[in-house]
């Protein structure tokens, strides 16, 4: 089946429209909306408007909450730690990203932990924020489910979350480096985009039950309440190193739950932490010189003849380009395929029953409607 083309604006609207059905602020909304979005602009699926239902679920359940502020639980300047309440990811991590910036303008460095918050969503987001601040940025995150989902390096069964490493640097010149990618083999969300699609994902990304590589989605989802496979961490124990280093520094470091069997969420919630290294690139006194030097080793990069998978891809690329070329792809309309519908419309008429208002279904609005 085709899928549904709904406008940018309208899409936008709908996401802000919903939330503030259910009892978010405003801003929580539209932060929300701009956070959703934006990782379908940008081409993340698996971030953006089909984790509505997901949240949704989660606030029915008492789980995410709505409106909250991020506390501070200690602030030395250069470092500090702030706990986001089980509050919308989008919000409560926008509130710690603005604290770090502003110390970081202040001290040239703040190293900031954040906990406890709600899906914090496209960790890129967080990166970008500190790029259009003139700031470089290293985040590490985990994440605690109910449901685990990747499988340690020789393991059969699932034992932590796809905990992604991200790292944000301005450029004057061709755009920021944004480097954002989870220690999974492929994102849940991802896996989950395949799932609606009916289509497989690309092999060496699964295990099943038994702990036998597969490339079908179904066994991340089939039955409802499990046994279900696992993820595969990506590069085998190089990727697995990798996500335990984020579980660690990004959780038990600054007072965050690890993935275990006493701190997953009851049902639907998504609880993130976040270490988050943020400094101000001029203070190392080479911003005139890290320009020309970038420009040119970005050049000495593009010279290499392609390969074929550089010729079918279109060329040799910069982490932070997919992005900007899907941006202007979508710019006017995001698609959304019709299993992720159907779960909106379902989303938005469950708001109605809760709240008594939701904006109605979003395949309502899809071009030509």
């Amino acid at each position: 089946m085709a899928e549904h083309r709904i406008p940018t604006a309208a899409l936008h609207r709908w996401v802000v429209d919903l939330f503030r059905a259910a009892g978010s602020s405003d801003r929580e909304a539209t932060l929300t909306a701009d956070h959703l979005v934006g990782a379908n602009l940008a081409g993340h699926d698996s971030h953006g408007v089909g984790m509505v239902p997901r949240y949704v679920d989660s606030l029915l359940n008492d789980e995410l909450q709505l409106n909250r502020i991020t506390t501070v639980i200690s602030d030395t300047g250069t470092m500090l730690a702030v706990d986001g309440q089980r509050g919308m990811g989008q919000s409560v991590t926008h509130q710690a990203m603005e604290m770090a910036i502003e110390r970081a303008r202040r001290h040239g460095v703040c190293v900031m932990g954040l906990r406890h918050s709600h899906h914090l969503g496209r960790v890129g987001h967080w990166a970008e924020q500190a790029v259009a601040a003139g700031m470089v940025s290293i985040h590490f995150t985990n994440a605690v489910t109910r449901n685990i989902l990747v499988a340690p390096h020789g393991g059969g069964e699932a034992r932590y979350n796809t905990n992604p490493f991200t790292v944000g640097m301005p450029r004057q010149d061709g755009g920021p480096i944004i480097l954002d990618f989870a220690t999974s083999a492929v994102a849940q969300g991802k896996v989950r985009v395949a799932y609606n699609k009916k289509v497989p994902v690309p092999p060496g990304s699964l295990i099943d039950v038994s702990g036998e590589p597969t490339n079908d989605p179904a066994v991340m989802f089939e039955p409802p309440e499990g046994p279900h496979g696992a993820l595969r961490p990506f590069a085998g124990h190089k990727g697995y190193a990798l996500g335990v280093v984020c579980e660690l520094l990004g959780a038990a470091l600054i007072g965050g739950d690890t993935m275990r069997p006493d701190t997953r969420p009851t049902r639907y919630g998504v609880w993130n932490n976040m270490l988050a290294i943020v400094f101000d690139p001029a203070r190392l006194g080479g911003s005139a010189g890290f320009e020309a030097e970038a420009r040119h080793f970005v050049d000495w990069l593009r010279s290499a003849k392609l390969s074929s998978e550089g010729r079918e891809i279109g060329g040799i690329h910069l982490p932070g380009d997919p992005e900007r070329a899907s941006r202007q792809a979508r710019a006017e309309v995001v698609p959304i395929d019709p299993g992720t519908m159907t779960q909106m419309d379902a989303a938005s008429a469950a708001i109605a029953r809760r709240f008594g208002q939701s904006p109605g279904p979003l395949s309502a609005l899809e071009r030509g409607c």
